[in-house]
């Protein structure tokens, strides 16, 4: 029981690092992009990169839950984890044509994307190579120290050189570049672990490829739905607003994000320990020790906006100090609404419930933004307003589930829920 509870801790100290290590580096060039780029180029590079998480998404297809459940459950038989390799190697391969498919329709379409064809095909050469990444078998394997070094090799590389090689809007074409020979470095690093573990892969054929892609679309479904909370926004924001206003947009949410992003290692790390306990008083302790930091770290982005815009962003966004505070609702929500997600409903193999809540939400997003197009109420606040709600309304429905569910936690019969 120490030693399992003490691998919980490790993981998620580990998940910790490699979270902060997602929230520092980009922070790191973030204030500097802000500067040499003018406001309409740093727009294209953040509507391009919210362009990429669809892409990712659908190369990912769920695979960085529904492959990580089969290595857990593998019992770390190698034979079968190869197995479980080969066929997620090749759906994602087959998935990543798919995804270029959708890309180069929506360069047609897009004048953003049209104007900048070589930037966006060029920021999605890293998707690509993010299928040798692995991550669901380090995962599995509750080896995360594999997964925080290596995104600290690969964004580290691409963020050290941005500095030397980023200088104006003539070097736009230089960021993509830069994250492809990142992840070049990362892929090699993560082969030399790999073939320590003496895992033989194994493809088993498009039989199985499509049973795998099948068996995670449950998890993809849920996953491009929740991207109407952050992604959708800046895609609908850069087709209808200026991309002065898709900057202002995008900057804040990165700011968001990254405070989201310190919520992730508690989530991600407590996830394999659920998946075999099923013990909700887990999930009490974390709500117990993590709701009073969430409610401190709001009342500070309300008093310290303009501030952090000026030292993130410049001059050029503090004026946008509104927009921050707007979105206060969405950082005290998010935390529980993610911890009652896959951590606990996706625990006792509630998919199906978690991908409906994502859902209904997704839906009171849409329909929302349909609602403020149609009214002619399309504003950055007015979205920002929405989409604390459409949270609150994740976190509800949430929620009701666990609560619908509650039986099914190994601890129910001794009163801990």
């Amino acid at each position: 029981m120490n030693n399992r509870k003490n691998k919980v801790i490790q993981n998620t100290l580990m998940l910790y690092i490699l979270n902060i290590a997602k929230l520092a580096l980009p922070l790191i060039t973030l204030p500097y992009l802000t500067r040499v780029l003018s406001v309409n180029s740093y727009g294209t590079v953040t509507y391009v990169r919210s362009i990429m998480t669809y892409m990712q998404l659908i190369v990912d297809f769920g695979f960085i839950l529904s492959a990580t459940k089969d290595i857990v459950r593998s019992g770390k038989n190698k034979i079968r984890m190869g197995k479980i390799i080969g066929d997620v190697i090749l759906g994602k391969l087959f998935l990543s044509l798919a995804a270029l498919t959708v890309l180069l329709i929506m360069i047609m379409k897009i004048r953003i994307l049209n104007n900048n064809v070589l930037f966006s095909l060029l920021s999605f050469i890293p998707i690509v190579l993010s299928i040798f990444l692995f991550d669901f078998l380090f995962r599995g394997l509750e080896k995360m120290q594999v997964i925080s070094i290596r995104y600290v090799i690969m964004k580290g590389t691409s963020t050290f050189l941005t500095f030397f090689v980023i200088k104006n809007d003539s070097d736009l074409l230089w960021l993509p570049i830069l994250d492809i020979f990142g992840t070049i470095i990362a892929v090699i690093w993560v082969f030399i672990k790999f073939r320590k573990l003496c895992i033989p892969i194994q493809f088993e054929g498009f039989g199985k490829v499509r049973r795998a892609i099948s068996d995670s679309n449950t998890y993809f479904i849920s996953n491009i739905a929740t991207t109407a909370f952050g992604a959708l926004n800046t895609v609908i924001i850069g087709i209808l607003l200026t991309r002065k206003e898709t900057a202002y947009w995008s900057l804040v949410m990165q700011m968001v994000n990254a405070i989201q992003t310190m919520y992730i290692p508690i989530t991600e790390g407590i996830y394999p320990q659920m998946v075999r306990s099923r013990e909700f008083k887990l999930i009490k302790k974390v709500m117990l020790i993590f709701m009073p930091l969430v409610f401190i770290g709001c009342i500070m982005v309300y008093f310290l906006s303009p501030f952090a815009l000026f030292v993130i962003g410049g001059v050029k966004y503090v004026h946008v100090d509104i927009l921050l505070r707007t979105m206060i609702p969405v950082l005290l929500f998010s935390f529980p609404s993610m911890l009652f997600g896959w951590p606990v409903l996706g625990a006792i193999d509630r998919v199906k419930e978690t991908t409906i809540s994502t859902i209904v939400a997704t839906i009171v997003q849409c329909s929302g933004l349909l609602l403020l197009i149609i009214l002619g109420q399309f504003t950055l606040i007015n979205i920002a307003i929405l989409r604390g709600f459409t949270e609150f309304v994740l976190l509800t429905s949430r929620s009701v589930y666990c609560w619908r569910y509650r039986q099914e936690f190994s601890d129910y019969e001794n009163g801990v829920i």
